[in-house]
């Protein structure tokens, strides 16, 4: 499960804000109960990964945000 996508479905913006090299720099804003949504969301996609192989788990969350 990419983040970015988690932050975005929750209500989140989430904002490119450059560019450099391969490396993206993003922002995400929104209000506290999109954040409220976001964490839930994130609990979630984290107690799914456990259950079906937690060794992926973190892999797929922070490999896919950093650069996509």
């Amino acid at each position: 499960m990419n983040i970015l996508e988690l932050a975005a479905d929750a209500g989140m913006l989430v904002v490119l804000d450059g560019k450099i090299g391969r490396t993206e720099y993003r922002s995400v804003h929104g209000t506290l109960d999109a954040f409220q949504r976001f964490v839930h969301a994130l609990e979630s996609a984290l107690a799914n990964n456990e259950e079906s192989d937690g060794s992926q788990c973190r892999s797929s969350l922070c490999a896919e945000s950093s650069s996509s």
